[in-house]
């Protein structure tokens, strides 16, 4: 990167102004030092020809050394306008194509502390509280399904169409018990007792909640009463968003009660299980955070659940965290390791990369790619350990834009270009 200083003539000039300045002070100065002698009519012309002549230099100074500032002002605006179109030209530049090409990912950096060698072994599974069973609460048959395995699906979605006997006979008797309720909500009071009236409404109610078990939704109880033609069946819909799992349906298929049929789960969230040591379950805590690691990829995640209980065999205890999968590229199932936080009064924080995010720079030392304006530039930075391919380095701010994989491409471009992170 290149730097412009200002030019040397214009800055000669106003040294030379402030010289000749000095020099006519002076001179006035001592044309009106103080005298003892009378003043003759010659003397004072001469003292008023001396101030008319001293009056003019310095009004003529004055403004010389203003236009030389204003053109040392606009040298200086003119250099940094270079100085930040040479950054802008020093960015590497890449269009979508390359970056997908190159396998160019960015990641954004928190500041962390925890421990490169406080690792546990780990496995991901389904976040239960983002999980449901579809086993409707009555034999039925499986008329026809809507979706495949592994198909994501949106809330209200049909998922299968089911039917049966006792499910007919169910959707019977709620269409018979809500036509009697509604019969006796019409009579005036006092033409039937209290009690005949409970009676009717618990047993309205009584087969509404019948046709929920078999997860019929409130708009489908609805529509019943009024088109008693469509008993028999009805579409099983998607009560959340989610991704199909364990699909056991089958067309023609009869089933008993409570069988599930499929599973869906919001992988929004997964959860982790972990087997710690007991040294290890006694530094961590209810909402500690911790780094989890899936092959390449790296989660930071929250404890939410311990077991308080040493497995017999493995002499660990299980601890549980909830861990951000906004992209669904991680699934139940993976291995993973977790990584603890420091202990307190550790060093400083840092920032935890993979190993291929760390390239070397002209001079040998370590640097990594920042995504800024549009570009990559690169920073170099302190690699403070390395562990199992991750580094925990320094040198960077918080919520930095960092390569995290491509940076090997990068760096090979940087060197065509001939760049240099220690030019500025």
């Amino acid at each position: 990167m290149k730097i412009k200083s200002v030019p040397a003539l214009p800055l000669l000039a106003a040294l030379n102004a402030n010289a000749m300045l000095s020099h006519l002070v002076s001179r006035a100065q001592f044309n009106v030092a103080p005298c003892t002698q009378p003043i003759s009519p010659s003397s004072i012309r001469q003292y008023d020809r001396t101030n008319s002549s001293v009056s003019r230099a310095l009004l003529f100074s004055a403004a010389l050394l203003l236009s030389l500032f204003a053109l040392s002002s606009s040298a200086v605006q003119a250099s940094s306008e270079s100085t930040e179109a040479d950054h802008q030209e020093s960015l590497l530049t890449l269009s979508a194509e390359q970056r997908q090409l190159a396998g160019v990912e960015v990641a954004q950096l928190s500041a962390t502390a925890f421990n490169l060698q406080a690792v546990a072994t780990a496995q991901l599974v389904v976040d239960k509280d983002k999980t449901i069973t579809i086993a409707p609460q009555l034999d039925m048959q499986v008329l026809k399904r809507h979706v495949v395995p592994g198909q994501q699906v949106q809330k209200g979605q049909p998922l299968l169409t089911i039917g049966g006997a006792d499910i007919a006979a169910a959707q019977a008797d709620y269409v018979n018990a809500a036509m009697e309720w509604d019969r006796i909500k019409r009579m005036s009071q006092g033409t039937i007792s209290a009690s005949q009236r409970m009676q009717t409404e618990v047993n309205a109610e009584l087969k509404r909640a019948i046709l929920q078990s078999v997860m019929m939704s409130t708009k489908q109880i609805a529509e019943l009463a009024t088109s008693p033609s469509s008993i028999g069946q009805f579409q099983l819909l998607a009560p959340i968003n989610g991704r199909v799992q364990q699909d056991i349906a089958t067309l023609g298929q009869v089933l008993t009660a409570g069988t599930p049929l499929m599973q869906l789960t919001d992988e929004s969230y997964l959860w982790v299980e972990a087997e710690l040591t007991p040294l290890q379950a006694d530094q961590v805590n209810m909402g500690t955070d911790v780094l989890v690691r899936v092959g390449s990829r790296t989660r930071e995640g929250v404890i939410i659940g311990r077991s308080h209980e040493i497995n017999s065999q493995t002499r660990t205890e299980q601890v549980l965290v909830r861990m951000a999968n906004s992209g669904h590229d991680l699934h139940a199932g993976e291995f993973a390791e977790l990584y603890l936080a420091a202990n307190q009064g550790a060093d400083p924080l840092g920032f935890i990369v993979p190993d291929a995010a760390l390239t070397r720079g002209g001079d040998g030392d370590w640097q990594v790619f920042i995504e800024q304006d549009g570009g990559f530039s690169a920073v170099e930075v302190s690699v403070v350990e390395r562990q199992r391919g991750l580094s925990f380095i320094r040198g960077l701010t918080p919520q930095t834009r960092v390569v995290v994989s491509g940076a090997f491409f990068l760096a090979s471009e940087q060197a065509k270009s001939g760049f240099d992170i220690h030019n500025h």
